[in-house]
């Protein structure tokens, strides 16, 4: 028998601020899907006219994703989301240049999706690894990515915007310091994607990750843009989809979603940033004025646009979420892909924060559904909460 929930959640709506986690699938992107999953279900690759219609819809989302990235369709790869683009990307180009350098260059607030596929070429290939600091803030340095740079040094990977803390990098920068270096650069762009301009003909970024779920498509699709010329090796083989590319039926349907999301996306990134950034700041100045002992993660200007990310003395970052999703309030930590660890989050580390601080964070981050009203409520909450945790505390009783 389903849990009935807390009065506080029946008396309330349930508020939503997870979103870099992912985001719901918007009515058009679903809409777009409908077609291929219930009437045209036929696998793209056939040659019947119901298979090269389900082909002339998948053609026209990559022309789609192109014009929006700025890209060629034919450098557009289909995949099934941020997580395999990355390790196509790092694995791929690791493989294909083995024998120019054994050496990668990367930093210390990656997703894990490329530092563990970077750990798995340490592991089993000797592959050395640089990793690169960031500032206090949260923001690497372009000339400490140069310096790291050898004479073996086969890739540089780089996410564009952090996804616990917001802090977007200065990718054209580091894009024009490889291109000189003749480095290959991978970009995540996972939480970039539909937030940020992305012009990839005015920055030269050789491989770029996304994800659909990111930006108000479906789960389960992404892609990876891998600019002509580029040395690079599939990661999946065994059927010539993708221009032998990456093996495996095309997931139709996902990508005609991802492809309408994005397009909405992109035309209503102007007004849906402007939005964002005032309940954004709404949060990074309202929280750490009505609670005492807040620190705020992130450097103030270089983020997101909806990302507020917060350490509060005194407080556990698990009973912090049970509380909130007590109280209907559905945020997180970090990561979603690594929520259900007690680790400290390794990026909170890499900003110099105790292990104290790094596990009592809290991450908001905002979508086109949340309003001025949920998020004073949100601050209600969170502030009755922390007072109640903090006075149970071992450390408050003076024990």
């Amino acid at each position: 028998m389903a849990k009935s929930l807390p009065l506080e959640c029946i008396m309330n709506e349930l508020i939503y601020v997870d979103h870099a986690a992912t985001t719901p699938l918007r009515t058009e992107a679903r809409a777009a899907m409908e077609p291929f999953l219930a009437d045209n279900y036929a696998n793209p690759s056939s040659v019947y006219r119901m298979a090269q219609t389900a082909r002339s819809a998948l053609d026209e989302a990559r022309d789609t994703i192109a014009q929006c990235l700025g890209t060629q369709p034919s450098e557009l790869v289909f995949t099934s989301g941020g997580t395999e683009s990355n390790n196509a990307a790092i694995k791929g180009v690791a493989l294909a240049r083995r024998d120019a350098g054994r050496h990668i260059v990367t930093t210390a607030i990656e997703h894990h999706a490329v530092l563990h596929p970077i750990e798995e070429l340490q592991e089993l290939f000797g592959v050395e690894v640089t990793i690169v600091p960031v500032s206090e803030s949260g923001i690497v340095d372009p000339d400490d990515i140069g310096r790291a740079i050898r004479p073996d040094t086969m890739l540089v990977s780089v996410m564009w915007a952090n996804n616990e803390i917001g802090t977007i990098q200065p990718i054209p920068d580091i894009a024009e310091l490889a291109r000189v270096r003749g480095i290959v650069l991978h970009v995540d762009a996972v939480q970039a994607a539909g937030v940020l301009p992305i012009d990839l003909r005015s920055v030269p970024i050789d491989l770029l990750s996304l994800s659909a779920h990111k930006f108000y498509g479906p789960k389960g699709t992404g892609a990876l843009f891998v600019r002509r010329g580029t040395i690079w090796w599939p990661l999946l083989t065994g059927g010539g989809q993708e221009r032998n590319r990456r093996a495996g039926t095309e997931n139709v349907a996902g990508i005609v979603g991802m492809a309408r999301a994005l397009e909405l996306a992109c035309a209503e990134r102007e007004l849906t940033v402007h939005r964002l950034q005032e309940l954004r700041d709404y949060l990074l100045d309202t929280i750490p004025a009505r609670i005492p002992k807040t620190r705020v993660n992130g450097d103030a200007r270089q983020r997101l646009p909806h990302n507020a990310n917060f350490s509060f003395e005194g407080v556990h970052g698990e009973s912090l979420l049970v509380g909130l999703d007590l109280a209907g309030i559905m945020a997180s930590s970090g990561s979603a892909c690594t929520s259900g660890t007690l680790e400290p989050s390794h990026v909170l580390q890499a900003l110099g924060l105790p292990d104290r601080l790094a596990q009592a964070s809290l991450r908001i981050t905002l979508g086109k559904g949340n309003t001025r009203p949920q998020l004073e409520r949100t601050v209600d909450v969170l502030e009755r909460l922390i007072t109640r945790l903090r006075s149970l505390s071992p450390a408050a009783r003076g024990a």
